[in-house]
């Protein structure tokens, strides 16, 4: 029997409805699977461990398979679940206040064995509130989505230090599309990584997107994606008043992956001032839709320290702001800086958020793509759109080896597979397919406390 104490009672109806496992638990296995796709991609990390008194705390861009990947993991917790949406208005006003909250889970403890809270970005104190619950020391595991982590962070920034076990699900990663396919020898692995690479480039990973029938379908769905979710959580969730210039500016950023970004000309060039367009990208980075790169610096004069790059999370979300989807590859003017966007993307979705990339310029113009620090090593990548028929270096990534020594240098390209040494760097030419293997040989940590 359900007790209800402390919350209004229209907020008591919604959480009925919320929850109908609850009133009619014989059959919280088929109202379970209605939050279930007809086809799930298993995902990186899922089987962290679900611990007593603490949350789970995952983030990600909206319909990147967060909610998915919890329903799938619950299953086996039914019918005992608390499950509460705060993008409904209703339970984002009732249940502000987390004594309230935790004092009716203590009447209903026999009930539940685990809480799951969907959305949390729509609270004003989520911090605060996801704190409250996990020291009323309540006995079960707790589970937190957002796809902003801004909100959990920016009244309360340490508040969840020890508390919460963080992991960030990133759209479809080359790996989980391929584990999930199983092709049955080296032979199909190797073309379906090859078709799957092609379609990423274009279309991006969102999962809805790329479990599309059509490529009309799937430019449909990024429509909605930047119109509906960008722009929308921009206006509604961070109060944007100048729309225009935060459209402007990622039309900018579509425009220029890949290439030094001058934060000054860009609010020029918006009509804004610099404190704005770092308000903004900061907006984008905390919805991970772009990431900032700051350049690698370890000491030598020779560098350049100050202009950061500008990454797109997701090529399908940056290729639907230029209008351009064209699927053959060799004639796009843009390959290049969509294959180093789509390797930057990769490393995103197999490191853990503690790693550290960066990029590498020298004052002299000279480049190295991604520079990734992890254990205290540095390993470098370098990418080209190229088919490559014979190993070699040019003379900036020489000279970044000779400077750094770094454990590793994966050069990406479209055909040469080989290995060598320069000094203490292991060299390997990969193609994207053997690049995912390459990136199998880190920890990959994909949480962080």
């Amino acid at each position: 029997m359900l007790i209800w104490i402390m919350l209004p009672v229209e907020a008591q109806n919604r959480i009925r409805q919320f929850n109908p496992w609850l009133v009619n638990p014989e059959r919280a296995t088929e109202l379970i699977g209605r939050f279930l796709p007809p086809m799930y991609v298993p995902r990186q990390g899922e089987e962290v461990s679900l611990v007593e008194n603490r949350a789970l705390l995952v983030v990600g861009p909206r319909q990147s398979g967060k909610s998915t990947m919890i329903w799938h993991r619950l299953r086996d917790f039914a019918p005992h679940i608390l499950f509460l949406n705060m993008e409904d208005p209703l339970l984002k006003t009732a249940c502000t206040a987390a004594v309230d909250f935790t004092e009716y889970v203590h009447k209903n403890r026999s009930l539940f064995k685990i809480i799951f809270i969907d959305e949390i970005q729509h609270m004003q104190e989520a911090g605060l509130f996801v704190k409250g619950i996990i020291d009323a020391k309540l006995g079960i595991p707790f589970i937190v989505t957002g796809s902003a982590s801004f909100h959990l962070r920016s009244r309360t920034r340490e508040s969840l230090a020890g508390r919460a076990i963080r992991r960030r699900l990133l759209p479809f990663s080359l790996r989980e599309l391929l584990l999930h396919a199983n092709p049955p020898n080296p032979i199909a692995r190797r073309a379906l990584a090859e078709k799957i690479v092609s379609d990423q480039i274009v279309f991006g990973s969102y999962p809805a997107v790329f479990l599309a029938g059509t490529d009309r379908e799937k430019i449909e769905i990024l429509n909605d994606l930047v119109e509906s979710l960008i722009l929308k959580d921009a206006s509604d969730l961070f109060r944007v008043k100048r729309i225009d210039a935060f459209r402007k500016l990622l039309m900018l950023l579509a425009g220029q992956i890949g290439s030094p970004v001058n934060l000054s000309e860009l609010a020029s060039i918006c009509n804004v001032d610099v404190g704005t367009i770092g308000n903004h990208l900061e907006i984008l980075e905390e919805n991970h839709i772009v990431q900032k790169l700051s350049p690698f610096s370890g000491g030598k004069r020779v560098e350049l320290t100050s202009i950061p790059k500008v990454f797109f999370i997701d090529c399908g979300i940056r290729n639907q702001l230029l209008s351009n989807h064209s699927l053959d590859l060799s004639l796009r003017t843009d390959i290049g800086s969509l294959l180093e966007n789509w390797v930057f993307s990769e490393l995103c979705k197999n490191l853990s958020l503690t790693e550290s990339i960066r990029f590498w310029r020298s004052k002299g113009g000279g480049e190295v793509d991604f520079i990734v620090e992890d254990a205290g090593a540095l390993h470098a990548v370098e990418v080209k759109f190229a088919s490559l028929k014979r190993p070699a270096l040019s003379r900036p990534i020489r000279s970044f080896l000779e400077a750094y020594e770094p454990k590793r240098l994966a050069f990406v390209n479209m055909s040469l597979e080989h290995e060598l040494k320069m000094g203490n760097t292991k060299i390997n030419f990969l193609t994207p397919l053997t690049f995912m293997d390459w990136l199998a040989e880190f920890s990959c940590r994909s949480f962080e406390s």
